[in-house]
């Protein structure tokens, strides 16, 4: 079986520092899968060459069994890998409706109008918040505006949803509630999830898989019941012990 997605030897500097080398892993369809290390370690970077926002200086990334990037080249542009991303700062246009915010998300798709809005007014109402499309993102609750994004990230129907960090601002209540939802629409949908975070707990409530980034490369990464029997990483060892 073909995964979604694929990373292949993947490294990236800033300059002379390097933020990561050689970093290879998959997910397949229905997988669910945590990108865990310390701040400053690679995670956000790495979500965004999968998205296809960056590219990588070396290796390749395949999506769906397409090459989408190679060294310093993006060869299928982001609304073309039917992947979604949301953002940790959310990223919502402050002077356009809820519904706007939505339909925006899906401007690079090869459909009408009328579909983007069908499509988008669907995503408001699987996320709970149809009633709000003609409000603006400033006159909303945090939690609302978690599931405008959401809903932006689910309009255009992905394989794949790219999470960084989208839970970080969040009091426990609501986030244990959003997380709820999103599993339920990830297994709705038949979505496989990639969760950018530094909260393990966080990370094993969503995914069944994890990879741990210390040092610029994969520390370990697996299923989490093989991790935890004998982890490697620094973070998964203190996991452990709490």
């Amino acid at each position: 079986m073909t995964a979604l997605i694929q990373a292949k030897s993947l490294s990236q500097a800033f300059g002379t520092y390097k933020v990561f080398e050689s970093v290879s892993f998959e997910v397949q369809a229905g997988q669910h899968l945590a990108l865990l290390g310390s701040s400053g370690c690679g995670k956000s970077t790495l979500l965004r060459l999968l998205a296809g926002l960056d590219a990588p200086d070396d290796g390749q990334i395949w999506i769906d069994g397409r090459l989408a990037s190679g060294p310093a080249r993006i060869l299928v542009p982001p609304h073309q890998r039917n992947v979604a991303m949301v953002f940790q700062d959310l990223a919502l246009w402050p002077t356009l409706t809820v519904l706007g915010n939505v339909m925006l998300g899906m401007g690079g798709l090869s459909v009408t109008k009328a579909e983007r809005r069908t499509q988008s007014l669907e995503a408001l109402q699987t996320c709970k918040i149809d009633g709000l499309a003609g409000r603006k993102p400033a006159t909303l609750s945090i939690g609302q505006q978690q599931r405008v994004a959401l809903a932006r990230a689910l309009a255009s129907r992905p394989k794949s949803l790219l999470l960084d960090e989208p839970f970080s601002s969040l009091d426990l209540p609501l986030k244990q509630e959003l997380i709820g939802e999103l599993t339920q629409l990830a297994d709705r949908f038949g979505i496989s999830l990639v969760l950018v975070t530094h909260d393990p707990t966080e990370a094993r409530t969503i995914c069944s898989n994890a990879l741990v980034l210390e040092s610029g490369r994969i520390c370990e990464h697996g299923a989490w019941a093989d991790l935890m029997r004998d982890p490697a990483s620094k973070l998964l060892r203190a996991f452990a012990r709490a």
